[in-house]
């Protein structure tokens, strides 16, 4: 897989969320957020439901637009950016509820994933020939790469909807690193994947930080998974900023326990 070494070594700022603000019709969805991800961090971000962690998503990759504040990717704002931008400049995503296309194949599935990377037009593309032709063989290399990273070869040719649940996870998080990004916003990776699936996501995240060098954002329930592989943590409660930290510290901060589980044998129980 194509993932040539950034300028930004590791340490570096990569996203700067400022003081952000998002409301809707008067309802805040989130209120003054700020956080920072570092080059190879894997930074997790942590809620009850409707605390703000898919709007916060929405508002870095330019879905949504906050009315206050500033989101700075490598040092340069990314307000008011279309969201086809942000992607080219290296922010891919996945989504909570599986977004592809049922019926292509997983080979095709992740071809569209190349499409901010392919330069040449359509007729060229149609004709099949010189640098068109380059191009093509190149992004096809690069998808067979992905498919052997995230082990699904004995799907590659089979339509997506007659895959199980956890291949398809697989198949969405390898079209978003089709695209080659420097940041992987996952939402929700493991939702609904039982214990032998939520393995081997886990292990593929961590495979992607290692071996590829993403940063990476991560929005999620299974505290488990959170505190064993998160390098740090956000919390949110009603949008705003509870709590933020490396995994043992937000364990034992009260207003964890109290907004977010309840009780804190819960929360121990959920980082064991």
């Amino acid at each position: 897989m194509s993932n040539e070494p950034s300028a930004w070594q590791p340490g570096d700022v990569l996203l700067e969320v400022d003081e952000i603000s998002l409301s809707f019709k008067g309802v805040k969805a989130i209120t003054d957020i700020s956080f920072q991800v570092a080059n190879e961090e894997l930074y997790a971000i942590i809620g009850p439901n409707g605390a703000g962690k898919t709007s916060i998503f929405n508002s870095i990759s330019q879905v949504y637009h906050p009315q206050k504040g500033d989101i700075r990717w490598k040092g340069a704002s990314i307000m008011g950016e279309r969201p086809d931008r942000v992607a080219e400049r290296g922010i891919a995503r996945t989504f909570q509820n599986i977004e592809l296309f049922p019926h292509m194949t997983v080979l095709e599935n992740l071809l569209l994933g190349r499409h901010i990377r392919m330069k040449r037009s359509w007729l060229a593309g149609a004709l099949w020939a010189g640098p068109a032709k380059k191009e093509e063989m190149a992004n096809r290399r690069a998808v067979e790469d992905i498919i052997d990273f995230l082990e699904i070869e004995q799907w590659r040719k089979h339509p997506v909807a007659l895959l199980p649940y956890g291949f398809q996870k697989r198949v969405e998080l390898g079209r978003a690193l089709a695209m080659e990004p420097e940041l992987l916003l996952l939402d929700e990776p493991v939702a609904g994947m039982n214990l032998e699936e939520t393995e081997d996501m886990a292990r593929f995240i961590l495979d992607i930080r290692e071996e590829l060098g993403i940063s990476m954002i991560l929005v999620e329930h299974d505290m488990g998974l959170v505190m064993d592989i998160a390098d740090r943590v956000l919390v949110l409660d009603f949008g705003q900023k509870i709590s933020e930290g490396v995994p043992t510290a937000v364990q034992q901060d009260p207003a964890v326990i109290a907004a977010y589980l309840g009780d804190e044998s819960g929360l121990a129980a959920a980082g064991s």
